[in-house]
């Protein structure tokens, strides 16, 4: 297959693996409330996530993340030149981050699978917005590759996080008004 069609498959399937984190985590937030809801409602919510929770991980997300990973490599190895860019291996770095985030998903899924919650909801809230914060900041730096100085991009993806993380403290308020 030639760089392109490996191109185009990798970002599909960044795609589908991103919305499949995005949408887990949520999952994980939604599980968790559900715990403090009375009987029978609460038994009802939780085989349902339960349910969604599975399919979504080992139908759509692990499969998305492996062959993410799987067509970045084909490309790499088609063109080993991008691994002396500077750019490629912080995207690297990147995605590295993003495999740790998964496998921590993956822990959480289970504890949340046998009913051990170990956080709270906010935490999740707050753990929902980690892939947020890596697709900017890898989509800006494929995108721009060397325009933007190193500096100012780690202080935009800070900002980004504090703003998220900030957003979502204020949103727990509100809700809990």
């Amino acid at each position: 297959m030639s760089y392109d069609i490996f191109k185009a498959l990798h970002v599909i399937f960044v795609v589908t693996w991103f919305a499949g984190l995005f949408y887990m985590f949520r999952l994980f937030v939604y599980h968790r409330e559900a715990l403090n809801a009375p009987e029978p409602k609460r038994e009802v919510l939780i085989d349902q996530f339960r349910i969604m929770e599975r399919r979504l991980w080992f139908a759509i997300t692990w499969p998305s993340a492996i062959l993410t990973v799987a067509f970045g490599g084909a490309m790499v190895w088609i063109n080993p030149a991008l691994l002396l860019m500077p750019w490629m291996l912080v995207k690297l770095g990147f995605v590295w981050l993003l495999l740790m985030y998964q496998i921590l998903g993956h822990r959480i899924y289970r504890e949340l699978q046998y009913g051990i919650p170990r956080w709270s909801s906010l935490t999740y809230r707050l753990l929902n917005e980690v892939p947020t914060i890596i697709l900017i900041a890898v989509v800006f730096l494929v995108v721009l590759k060397d325009h933007v100085s190193w500096i100012w991009g780690v202080v935009g993806v800070l900002g980004v996080a504090i703003a998220i993380t900030l957003a979502t403290k204020l949103y727990k308020r509100i809700r809990e008004r």
